[in-house]
């Protein structure tokens, strides 16, 4: 028995890196995934990786800076796979870091739209479906947007967005039993070795500010406390920021 049996999760961005960690770590808990990813050939693989596991999962081409793409995305999924229990928010755009009077509109733009409005969007989309019966969302922040990171004033503030959007969604939709919870993760991805080309001293600095000194796993760390979120375990915790992060913030 999985503690996820018969549940149905979306996780967005979930083609690679946090997102699909967190899916495959679903799934191996029983949970029918829909992995919802902009990226098609991404998407599709890890899909396939986890069926070839033995596991249940679909892709879905998404764009969830679009709410129309997003609402017909969610329709199909009830259609094709069923109601849906849990939503993790994981999808963020990458903007390139810029010291604050060298951010162009655009930047702010990109980073809205994916990460603080497709997390408005994918929320409101499944809320119906949630309502009647309760659920658990789950957004993806970062610890950088708590303590401040230099040249990253776009992607901090834009974490620290969706961090505040989530606890007001958990005091708006406590009484349909839903629950709002936040992962600040770190962990190795393909963005953080993107980062290790084009930032080499920050990526130093990320694994150098975490107690344990190395990076997370996406599926083995990250992946497990996604489930505890999503399970009944969590039943009673609700608009909370659990920092997995090796120990590089102690709130």
């Amino acid at each position: 028995m999985g503690k996820l049996d018969d549940r149905v999760a979306i996780v967005t961005g979930a083609g690679q890196g946090i997102g699909k960690g967190i899916a495959t770590a679903f799934a191996k808990e029983g949970a029918s995934v829909a992995i919802v990813e902009r990226n098609e050939v991404t998407c599709k693989a890890t899909a396939e990786e986890i069926r070839n596991m033995g596991y249940k999962a679909v892709g879905l081409v998404c764009n969830v800076g679009d709410q129309i793409s997003v609402e017909s995305t969610i329709t199909r999924i009830v259609s094709e796979i069923g109601s849906i229990d849990i939503l993790v928010n994981n999808a963020q755009r990458f903007v390139q870091p810029r010291n604050i009077e060298d951010i162009e509109e655009d930047d702010w733009d990109k980073s809205l739209q994916v990460g603080l409005k497709s997390t408005w969007y994918c929320c409101k989309a499944v809320f119906p479906y949630m309502k009647n019966k309760g659920g658990k969302i789950i957004n993806i922040c970062s610890g950088a947007g708590i303590t401040g990171v230099e040249g990253k004033a776009v992607y901090c503030a834009t974490k620290e967005a969706v961090r505040t959007f989530s606890k007001i969604a958990a005091r708006e939709w406590a009484k349909y039993n839903i629950n709002v919870n936040v992962i600040c993760p770190v962990a190795e991805t393909p963005l953080t070795n993107f980062m290790k080309s084009v930032d080499p001293e920050g990526h130093r600095s990320l694994i150098q500010g975490t107690v344990m000194q190395k990076w997370g796993d996406p599926e083995i760390d990250i992946g497990r406390a996604a489930v505890f979120l999503a399970s009944s375990d969590s039943d009673f915790i609700t608009g909370q920021s659990l920092m997995v992060d090796g120990g590089g913030i102690m709130l």
